[in-house]
């Protein structure tokens, strides 16, 4: 497996470096317990375990993920989605806002939304850890408040730099997907517009009205 680029260590003297290193995040996402920097895969799945708090490790240190219950929602709504798609045709799995997985050692992502075709599995099987090792094919990222530019953009390094082929930022907010296919490059599609599967899911498209409209749902009477 290879391993991550990143800044050494010694360059970490202030909780402001920290910070600054992780992507400008909000300090009350940064666990203290364990202290940065000793983190580790086990923690992880401790802190999910027993604080039901889903945490990223990012060097060294549990970064708890950015969440809410309308992106919660629309990562819901696009899963299925995928799953219509994916599943008929056994493409491989689509998995969900808690699937933990190591894209590098010591660093452990949990997309929104996820798919990893067969042949990124060993054996072309379900991994059976909670953690596996595991690059997916395409990677949907769905904004919260307190997620940063800078945060999303070490994101995207790291998940191109693993393997990813594809990745969808989705914005709630503005009710815009941003489709990367680089780390660098990026289209921006709006409510009006389609998003397809390009060369990951040939043939899967979602019209962005019905994605979006999602968050309009309400009850009758």
């Amino acid at each position: 497996m290879a391993t991550v680029t990143s800044s050494p260590p010694e360059t970490i003297d202030t909780v402001a470096d920290l910070l600054d290193r992780l992507g400008g995040v909000p300090p009350e996402r940064v666990r203290w317990r364990p202290l940065p920097g000793t983190a580790t895969d086990k923690d992880v799945i401790d802190a999910d375990c027993h604080e039901d708090r889903l945490c990223e490790l990012v060097d060294g240190t549990l970064v708890e993920k950015a969440m809410g219950f309308r992106e919660s929602a629309l990562g819901m709504s696009l899963g299925r989605w995928l799953m219509d798609f994916v599943n008929p045709r056994n493409l491989g799995i689509v998995s969900g806002e808690s699937g933990m997985m190591r894209i590098f050692p010591g660093l452990v992502r949990i997309p929104d939304v996820a798919f990893s075709s067969w042949k990124r599995f060993p054996n072309k099987r379900m991994p059976t850890e909670p953690i596996p090792d595991l690059v997916p094919d395409l990677v949907v990222e769905i904004l919260s408040e307190s997620n940063t530019k800078r945060e999303m953009a070490r994101k995207h390094s790291e998940y191109f730099q693993a393997g990813v082929e594809l990745v969808w930022e989705v914005d709630p907010k503005s009710r815009t997907v941003a489709v990367y296919t680089t780390p660098a490059q990026s289209t921006l599609l709006n409510e009006g517009q389609t998003l397809d599967g390009v060369h990951v899911l040939p043939g899967f498209t979602l019209p962005l009205a019905e994605l979006f409209a999602e968050l309009d749902r309400k009850g009758n009477g």
